[in-house]
């Protein structure tokens, strides 16, 4: 048991108190430490602790950091706490049923002393002994309990003293940072988890980008490479035009050496006497004779009877070059499509770069715009080498059936001049003639805005001038008939008709308002027609 050298004066006054502990010496030797303390905070000596001087003992002696707190619940609703009081409180205190073991719990995680563990299990110290510790008990600290560190009796003192005054400290384990910490722990494996899918799934979104635009890729490639067989085939063909041409001359040259031959041995059988000589030389006359003629006989078999007009090959030729540029439109809009492709391919690439930009990437709607750009650029490429591939083939079989030379063309001007057509006629925007007298209103037309399919037709004859299915169809009959086609706007087109001499004769198909102008000799017609 510990023994401590405290004076029992007047035991007499805990009898008062409590007879049932007067008789304890253990009981008796709290008492007085508790009174000890009373006396301490019991400034004016009036028997009695009042706010003030509870206020004062927090912040001096205790250097509490809390003082509110620790002063409700020392005083509660007393506001004069007497040595009964004390002793009242103390009794009913949690720490005044404290085992030895926790006292022990006590001094290792609330003092952090876990050094003289040893030293207080050894003299049995519970709880009813704290108010003893929170005295100055140099005997207690020194020969007791063997602490020769003066910082750490002092250390012992306060935290014996604030848990004897204020209760048990709190609890350093709070439910509520648990739940907080679980909540978090939560939160945090959500978001990851959140993120890992958003991650995996935008890298699956970008994997089948890669894809498309591989695939994409290749189509541009194998486009590529059926141009390539284009030119290769086009060469080749040139080339078996110019050797046909080579063998045609050669069999020429061919026929006219038999008819020399012939000519030689006719010529040396009339001049033989001899009768057997002359049958010989008719024998070989005649066998010469009959290999050029077979010879005629095989190439004229592998001409077919029939040769085609003129001027069907140019007509097939301008066919063939009007077909080329629709398909070089074609094919640029594809190569804008893919260049479109390519640039929003590169944008997500960057976007992924940066910081944020997985997680704005996987929730904006960019990539599902790039694999809608990436298959149309795709499917339109697709479409382009079929074209080509098509327009290859049928062409090698036209030039095979007829016989013309249709693929390499001197040009859509040369065709069109050969064959009399004006080249607006083929959207070549011509000169504006300068005799050409326009209405004010078509004088303040911009040049920016005139279409490059204007039209211009100068006809002796009946013409047909179509400039859109669903435009009107003009018939023009008159000696020398000017006519120019202008699109003002996508909606709109003027049509300017300037006659020399004559009148003009038009049969409109759809909604359209005349305004006719006169002259001495000319009639100028300006027609405003909607396209519906």
């Amino acid at each position: 048991a510990l023994s401590l050298s405290i004076s029992l004066s007047n035991p007499s006054e805990l009898c008062e108190i409590d007879k049932v502990l007067c008789q304890d010496e253990n009981s008796v030797l709290t008492f007085e430490a508790l009174r000890s303390i009373h006396k301490d905070m019991d400034d004016d000596k009036d028997g009695s602790v009042d706010v003030t001087e509870t206020d004062e003992f927090l912040r001096q002696d205790l250097k509490s950091n809390d003082p509110k707190a620790k002063h409700k619940s020392f005083h509660r609703t007393d506001l004069l706490i007497t040595v009964e009081d004390m002793w009242n409180t103390w009794k009913a205190s949690e720490v005044y049923n404290w085992s030895v073991e926790e006292v022990e719990e006590w001094l290792i995680n609330y003092v952090e002393l876990s050094q003289y563990v040893e030293s207080f299990r050894k003299n049995e110290i519970s709880g009813k002994a704290l108010p003893r510790l929170a005295v100055k008990n140099a005997t207690l600290s020194l020969s007791v309990l063997k602490i020769l560190d003066r910082t750490h009796a002092q250390k012992l003192q306060l935290k014996a003293l604030d848990t004897v005054l204020f209760g048990p400290p709190m609890s350093r384990h709070s439910h509520l940072k648990d739940a907080v910490l679980v909540l978090s722990i939560v939160i945090g494996v959500a978001g990851c988890w959140f993120a890992y899918i958003q991650n995996r799934n935008s890298r699956d979104h970008m994997s089948k980008m890669m894809k498309d635009l591989e695939g994409l890729q290749r189509a541009e490639q194998s486009l590529l490479d059926m141009q390539q067989k284009l030119q290769i085939a086009q060469e080749e063909h040139h080339s078996v035009k110019v050797e046909k041409v080579h063998l045609e001359q050669k069999l020429r040259d061919e026929i006219d050496s038999a008819k020399q031959e012939a000519q030689r041995l006719r010529e040396l059988r009339e001049g033989t006497e001899n009768e057997l000589s002359r049958q010989k030389y008719a024998e070989e006359e005649l066998e010469q004779v009959r290999t050029a003629l077979k010879k005629a006989e095989k190439e004229l078999e592998s001409r077919r009877s029939w040769s085609p007009p003129e001027p069907l090959q140019k007509w097939l030729q301008l066919t063939h070059e009007v077909e080329v540029q629709y398909y070089n439109i074609k094919k640029q809009c594809a190569e804008k499509q893919l260049l479109m492709a390519k640039e929003g391919a590169e944008k997500i690439k960057k976007k992924r770069g940066t910081l944020f930009g997985t997680f704005h990437v996987a929730h904006s709607s960019s990539l599902d715009d790039v694999d809608h750009k990436i298959l149309s650029a795709k499917q339109a490429l697709g479409e382009v080498t079929a074209a080509l591939r098509e327009k290859l083939y049928r062409w090698q079989q036209i030039e095979s059936l007829t016989g013309l030379t249709l693929v390499n063309n001197p040009g859509m001007s040369s065709l069109a001049s050969a064959l009399n057509l004006d080249p607006a006629f083929l959207g070549i925007r011509p000169a504006t003639p300068q005799n050409l007298l326009l209405s004010d209103d078509l004088d303040d037309m911009d040049e920016d805005i005139l279409s490059p399919g204007t039209l211009r037709c100068e006809n002796t004859f009946t013409h047909y001038f179509p400039f859109n299915p669903n435009m009107c169809v003009y018939v023009c009959t008159q000696l020398k008939v000017y006519v120019y086609i202008f699109t003002y706007t996508y909606s709109y087109i003027y049509l300017f008709v300037h006659i020399q001499w004559h009148a003009i004769f038009c049969v409109p198909k759809c909604r359209s308002s005349v305004t006719v102008k006169r002259r001495q000799s000319d009639l100028q017609v300006m027609l405003f027609t909607y396209l519906t």
